[in-house]
């Protein structure tokens, strides 16, 4: 079973959406909301798997209503406007519907959804919650889902293997990307790289341990990352 919440700002296009439903007994509708803001708040309750999301409504827009969201569902756009289509693509949308549709071409839309969608949804959440030159959160894959994760939280970062593990206060989560691309895009007055498979946040260091040829830096949860040789200039750059 998959969960569905429909965003339109006109009654009729959101009864016919959940018409069209009826034919999939799979995809089970939670959730309905006629402006962006209320889109947003129903979507973080409800966490959908898939959202039928209108783009011109009062409030917020329907990519506006993407920037405030938790997880990035599947997303399949309902609209009267063709102008926005380069743009819904662009964010990975599953489709996009150009009302008025038919059965036959909602029932390809809704065809296409898959679990592997998720894949193609990471690069548009993070350019949705990236906007500036270092991001305030990341979006990672947890089952079928994209999970926001504020970077502010990271306590460090390990690699592991092609990916990267996230270690936050609220549990670890795997990244798609390697650590070197992570290192790219995050702030270096906030995180530094002390090992080829570790990246340390300087704002939860608890000490440092001074040994005649390395370091080992002692994060507040306890964990002990170890600075190599190569990397212990940037921990002798902050020392005072």
């Amino acid at each position: 079973m998959q969960k569905v919440v429909i965003i339109d700002d006109e009654a009729a296009s959101r009864t016919l959406i959940r018409q069209y439903l009826e034919a999939y007994p799979q995809l089970i509708v939670v959730g309905e909301a006629n402006n962006g803001v209320d889109a947003v708040r129903q979507i973080n309750e409800f966490r959908p798997d898939l959202i039928f999301l209108d783009i011109q409504m009062p409030g917020l827009t329907g990519f506006d209503v993407l920037k405030h969201l938790d997880e990035i569902p599947q997303i399949i756009f309902s609209t009267a406007y063709d102008q926005y289509a380069l743009q819904a693509f662009d964010v990975h949308a599953v489709d996009y519907l150009l009302k008025p549709y038919t059965r036959e071409r909602f029932a390809q839309a809704v065809n296409r959804i898959s679990s592997s969608s998720i894949q193609k949804i990471q690069p548009l959440a993070e350019s949705l919650l990236s906007p500036s030159t270092y991001p305030e959160k990341i979006l990672v894959q947890t089952g079928n889902r994209l999970l926001a994760v504020s970077v502010a939280d990271i306590l460090r970062i390990e690699a592991e293997g092609d990916y990267s593990n996230l270690v936050t206060n609220k549990g670890s989560f795997l990244s798609n990307y390697g650590i070197s691309s992570l290192e790219s895009k995050l702030n270096p007055q906030q995180f530094i790289r002390v090992h080829r498979s570790d990246i340390i946040n300087l704002n939860f260091i608890r000490e440092i341990q001074k040994y005649p040829s390395s370091y080992d830096v002692i994060m507040q949860n306890g964990d002990v990352v170890r600075v190599s040789r190569s990397y212990m200039d940037r921990i002798r750059e902050l020392t005072f």
